[in-house]
């Protein structure tokens, strides 16, 4: 390493909350008007239909080239790996065949049907302002602005919502997908169904989405959110099961959990106006605190309130903070004057952060610092709160509510809860642990197969963006591999173009991103 090397690494190891703000928000300030500015021309223009076809047709002409030219490396898409909301970064982009899908428009919103039509890269963000502006919203609106629609199929997606209306992949409506066979393929819950079934979880393993089609419903303007601070688990766990259940009163269910004993539960309904009951609070504008701060307050002065917050700060309430990932990398960010000076400049974009990553926070995030989300079925949520405490000891933990529907008996990479006399229980809960552990002598290393282990046991699921220990083996009793596997084998081309999810999910696929900037020098 030389001197000045020395030098960058001991700034960004040390001092990486100022280097952020100096040099890392205005660089994602400027990339995030540009690309701003961007979707709003080919939107407004309605440029992005007729470009559609012909943007199907260059990923088709990809792969046949790939098959004229023998078929010998393993396909994915052009897009960045740095980009992925995942702290690692994909190995595997370095030795496939990349196809480029340069898709990041919405197509068509048809209000009749109730259908967005939109390609894989469209964010939330871009979603929700041109869905709001029509009077319309996604029924599942994941948080941050940056997530893409195909991410959130190919991995998963949750919301506050998901107890009402289920995953990201349950407000799907069709999927358009390219095979490695080179054949455009539509598939619906009646048209290639099992196929349809399949893709979500499965990675861009089973071909590349080229559209997706996405339930809308209409939208209201603000959202009157109630806060109940809770001093007991079992209270906790009550209040938090009984909300999500009530799915006719509720539009959106969360918790923060400050404690063991101490949360929040919220309980969010749509309102087209500001009642007597409570004030207006747009937590969205630059200058207010960090929502789990806000939150916060409810719990300390132990008192109950209402408020009604702008449908779009609703849904983004945790992006500029990252939820509360963003005081470990901007330890002053929260700060009012941070606030009023540079707030509207946060979050900085993630491959940034990852790309500025020095081998000492490396050696530190992989020893010491946790991005996981849980998926429980609700009956454990009690023991999983205590596991998390005696394990971790890590707050906040977010919870959020999620159906994972049955589909109508159709085949899934996940399904719902089944007890032993058979009887099916869709609901389950998001815990999202973010952060650095207070537990004494923590060490991912031990601390994540075990609770790998737990979550198997109590046949949970693991999000597969985060760092996972399990063998594939592990995998497999985790995940339902039967329809998927029998879709590889009988898709043309399928087994020979991608990988299995496993292979690149795991560490085989996916390094830190200093090896993955060591890599890209060498190669």
């Amino acid at each position: 390493m030389t001197k000045i090397e020395q030098i960058f690494e001991h700034i960004l190891t040390h001092y990486r909350g100022i280097f952020a703000t100096v040099f890392l928000l205005p660089v994602s300030a400027v990339y995030g008007a540009y690309a701003g500015i961007r979707n709003w021309i080919s939107f407004r223009l309605s440029s992005a239909p007729a470009k559609h076809d012909a943007r199907v047709e260059a990923v088709i002409r990809q792969i046949e080239d790939w098959k004229e030219q023998g078929a010998e490396q393993r396909l994915c898409t052009a897009r960045s790996g740095w980009k992925t909301m995942s702290e690692m970064v994909p190995k595997y982009k370095l030795t496939h065949r990349q196809i480029d899908i340069g898709m990041y428009d919405l197509l068509e919103i048809d209000e009749q049907r109730g259908i967005v039509r939109v390609e894989p890269l469209a964010s939330m963000g871009q979603i929700s302002r041109s869905l709001i502006s029509k009077g319309w919203t996604l029924p599942v609106v994941p948080e941050l602005d940056s997530l893409t629609v195909g991410g959130l199929i190919m991995g998963f997606g949750v919301e506050t919502s998901s107890h009402k209306y289920g995953l990201f992949q349950h407000i799907c409506e069709a999927f358009e997908i390219v095979t490695a066979e080179g054949k455009l393929i539509k598939c619906s819950p009646t048209e290639n169904s099992e196929l349809f079934y399949q893709i979500p979880w499965s990675h861009g393993t089973l071909g590349f989405l080229v559209a997706a089609e996405l339930k809308i419903i209409p939208v209201k303007k603000y959202v009157r959110i109630s806060y109940q601070p809770v001093y007991t688990l079992d209270d906790m766990v009550d209040v938090f099961e009984r909300a999500s259940r009530d799915t006719e009163n509720n539009d959106f269910v969360e918790g923060l959990v400050y404690g063991r004993d101490q949360a929040v539960i919220m309980v969010g309904k749509f309102a087209d106006a500001v009642g007597t009951d409570g004030a207006l609070n747009a937590i969205g504008r630059w200058y207010k605190p960090w929502f789990y701060k806000h939150v916060q307050i409810y719990l300390e002065q132990r008192k109950e309130g209402v408020e009604y917050l702008p449908v779009r700060d609703y849904y983004h309430r945790h992006t500029r903070g990252y939820f509360w990932a963003m005081e470990e990398i901007i330890p002053f960010g929260n700060h009012p004057i941070f606030r009023a000076l540079l707030g509207w400049a946060l979050p900085p974009r993630i491959e940034l952060l990852k790309y500025t990553e020095t081998e000492t926070t490396r050696r530190l995030r992989e020893k010491y610092h946790v991005v996981q989300d849980m998926l429980m079925p609700i009956r454990y949520l009690k023991q999983s709160i205590e596991y998390f405490d005696d394990h971790f000891c890590l707050y906040p933990l977010w919870l959020s509510p999620m159906a994972i529907k049955d589909n109508g008996g159709q085949p899934g990479y996940v399904h719902p809860f089944r007890t032993e006399e058979g009887v099916v229980d869709e609901l389950y809960v998001d815990i999202g642990a973010y952060g650095t552990p207070g537990k004494k002598d923590f060490d991912n290393a031990v601390a994540l197969p075990l609770l790998e282990k737990f979550v198997i046991e109590h046949r949970g699921y693991q999000a597969l963006y985060a760092r996972t220990f399990m063998s594939r083996d592990d995998f497999r009793m985790m995940f339902d591999h039967a329809g998927y596997d029998r879709l590889r084998e009988r898709l043309p081309y399928c087994r020979q173009a991608f990988d299995e999810v496993y292979d690149k999910v795991s560490s085989k696929g996916r390094v830190s991103p200093v090896e993955m900037r060591k890599l890209e020098k060498a190669g």
